[in-house]
Order: C-alpha cells, then sequence, then structure tokens
C-alpha cells in the first residue's frame, strides 16, 4: 500500500522544499515540490520530513542491561527491545549498537559481564524480526584489555558486526589524558577513591604494552573482511596517523582542534558527540564539537549515551552555530550513510529505503511525529 505525505517541509541535500513524498513496499517512489491532492495523503501540516537518523555509535543499550550499578537485567531480549523503541522514538532508523569487547585487567567493569548477553540478544532480536529499526553492531574494542582477543574471536565472522573501532582508555591518554575528568567518572559510576587510585596506577602501568599487543591484531582479524576501522579519541598528530597506517577511515570523537584538523587534511571522517553539542562542551576534557563544526572539522554526530541528542544537536548547530539545515541534518543523516558504504538510505531520493522522520521544532527543540523504517511506522 503507498504512503503519501505532503505539505512537507523536505530536508534534501543542500536545500528544503516543500512537497510531497511516496513510499511503498518499503522504497520511496517519489520526492516533489508542491502539494498531493490525493483523498488519502497525510498533511504533515508544514513539518520538516527528513531521512532516518544513521546513528553509529551508541552505548544506550548497555543501560537497559544494567540499569543500576550491580543489577543485571535477567531478560536480554526485553532490554534489548526497550533500546530499540528508544532509538526509534529518538528518530532513528539505522544504528549501529556499540557494544564494548574487553575491559582492563584491573578494571572493574560492568562491561565484561554482559558483553556476551548483548551480542546473543541482538543475533535473537534480529533473527526474530522483533525490532521497529535496523540494528548492525558497532564493536568497540578496548585495546587495552589483556583478554580482549579471546573476548571477540568469536565474532570474528559475525555479519551482524560491521564496523570496529580501537579504543585506548590508558589513563593519561586520549580521552582521560586529564585524570581528573577520569577520577569524577570512575567515581561516580561507583568506585572507591582507594580503588580509583589502585586501578589507574594498574592501568597505567601495563596499557602500552597491551595496546601494543591488541591493536594490529584487532586490524587483521577485521580488514580482511572489508568491516570500516575507526579510531577512538584521537588527540595529537601521530594518534591520526597511526590511525591512517593501520586502515582507518573514520576518526571518533577527536579530542582536540589539531587532531580534527590532521584527520580531515588526510581523508578521514570525524564523528563527534551531539550531547557534546547540546551541552555546550564535553563532560571528559575535550574540545567543543559546535567548534569543530565552525571550523569546517566534523562530519557527523553521534548520539554517544543520549539518543535523543542527534536532533537536538541538529538544531542548536543550525540556529546557534550558524550552519544550515540540510547541511546539519546530513551529519545525522546521508554523511553518515555515505561513511559508512550504507548507499541505500540516508537521502530522501527515489529508491532508496523509505527511513524517514517527520518532526517539528519548537525553539530548540524536535517534536517528533512520525518515524518510518523501510516504510513500515516505527514511532
Amino acid at each position: 500500500m503507498q504512503t503519501v505525505v505532503t505539505n512537507a517541509r523536505l530536508i534534501l541535500e543542500d536545500e528544503i522544499v516543500t512537497g510531497t513524498i511516496a513510499f511503498e513496499n518499503g522504497v520511496i517512489t517519489a520526492v516533489d515540490q508542491g502539494l498531493s491532492a490525493l483523498p488519502g495523503a497525510v498533511d504533515a501540516g508544514g513539518d520538516y520530513v527528513a531521512p532516518g537518523l544513521v546513528e553509529m555509535h551508541t552505548d544506550n543499550m548497555e543501560k537497559h542491561f544494567m540499569p543500576r550499578p550491580k543489577v543485571f537485567w535477567p531478560n536480554g531480549l526485553a532490554a534489548a527491545l526497550v533500546h530499540d523503541a528508544q532509538m526509534a522514538a529518538a528518530g532513528v532508523t539505522t544504528v549501529y549498537d556499540a557494544i564494548c569487547a574487553g575491559t582492563p585487567f584491573s578494571a572493574k567493569d560492568y562491561r565484561k559481564d554482559i558483553f556476551a548477553d548483548v551480542m546473543a540478544s541482538l543475533a535473537q532480536g534480529q533473527a526474530e524480526g522483533v525490532f521497529r529499526i535496523d540494528h548492525r553492531i558497532h564493536m568497540r574494542c578496548e585495546l587495552t584489555s589483556p583478554d580482549l582477543l579471546r573476548d571477540i574471536e568469536p565474532y570474528q565472522d559475525d555479519a551482524l558486526v560491521q564496523l570496529v573501532s580501537l579504543m585506548d582508555h590508558t589513563p593519561g591518554q586520549r580521552q582521560w589524558r586529564n585524570i581528573e575528568h577520569l577520577r569524577t567518572y570512575a567515581i561516580g559510576n561507583g568506585k572507591s577513591e582507594a580503588e580509583f587510585e589502585e586501578d589507574v596506577a594498574t592501568r597505567q602501568q601495563e596499557g602500552a604494552a597491551t595496546v601494543g599487543r591488541n591493536w594490529q591484531a584487532v586490524v587483521e582479524l577485521f580488514s580482511a573482511r572489508g568491516i570500516p576501522i575507526a579510531t577512538h579519541d584521537d588527540t595529537t598528530v601521530e594518534h591520526v596517523e597511526e590511525g591512517l597506517a593501520s586502515g582507518a577511515v573514520i576518526s571518533e570523537f577527536p579530542t582536540t582542534v589539531e587532531a580534527a584538523a590532521a584527520a580531515k587534511q588526510r581523508g578521514l571522517a570525524t564523528i563527534a558527540g551531539a550531547p557534546n553539542v547540546v551541552r555546550g562542551g564535553s563532560h571528559s576534557g575535550g574540545v567543543s564539537v559546535s567548534e569543530l563544526a565552525e571550523k569546517g572539522l566534523l562530519d557527523g554526530l553521534s548520539s554517544d549515551y543520549v539518543p535523543a541528542s542527534l536532533l537536538q544537536a541538529v538544531l542548536k548547530l543550525h540556529n546557534g552555530h550558524g550552519l544550515g539545515l540540510p547541511d546539519a541534518m546530513g551529519m545525522v543523516t546521508w554523511k553518515v550513510a555515505d561513511i559508512l558504504g550504507l548507499d541505500d538510505r540516508g537521502h530522501l531520493k527515489t529508491g532508496l529505503r523509505a527511513d524517514l522522520v517527520r518532526f517539528k521544532a519548537l525553539g530548540p527543540t524536535p517534536v517528533i511525529a512520525a518515524v518510518w523504517s523501510k516504510g513500515e511506522r516505527a514511532f
């Protein structure tokens, strides 16, 4: 059955037009300027209609597997379904669930306890066809973990794994180069002061050697499948060069202007956090993402730990930082889709997947009216 949405402000790649979009059998069949007089057409009342959002890095899944410290939810599929609904409600139609593989030997980190359950629950949900939106796995490889290779080996050929990032969270490096920011984060997540000090000392002692062993092994494990490789928290030009030498194509969450500029100059796509834009800065001492956008050093946004931040960040970049709305919207739709090689979505074009989000803007606040994933209502 064909769905027609008219009287909509269609956000295209370089302009916004008032018009009509139609889709059938999961595919966009028409994108036209002007209004439709068809009796069954949905009147959008001047709302925006944009491609469904493409999210390449969200930690949101893990919150539902451990909703409180040391409280593990016993039904993994149910937890995954709540995450799925939350992403759909944020306008996301394609999500790369960022699943943390490996934790430092000394770290008391719950993610090592839920890793296998999260992976199994995603596979089950996908196999049963119960998710509202399209899920893929972004394997976050914590290179400081001595057990990393053992943990990821069972999933090296998993078809759901379609993006891999190289993480180094050694205290004093990259994201946590300022240890006081790490102290605030760790103690806020339940560690005592004594546990924190012991953990930092051990991780600093073990970190460099473990990262050196794991880095190339992870790259070799996944690059043979042609899976995109991302570096994470690049802070210096040397970090960017290291990623390039390993075949990385994405620099995720660069923490300095220097690193973001080096990545752009060398052809790496830059992705940074939408919560940083909304909050007006980083929670861990990194660069302002809005500054990167103003300097032309930003290609895409990730919701990271707040799904609803994507559209909020788009509006803030548009209203407060001089970006045109099509350009800002591209950072959560077609630009990210193109970076990830998803040539069947991310644009309002005929023949592509009917992944759409309809919303209005109440000042800085997006209000989502409808989401379609492959032509089916997801929200």
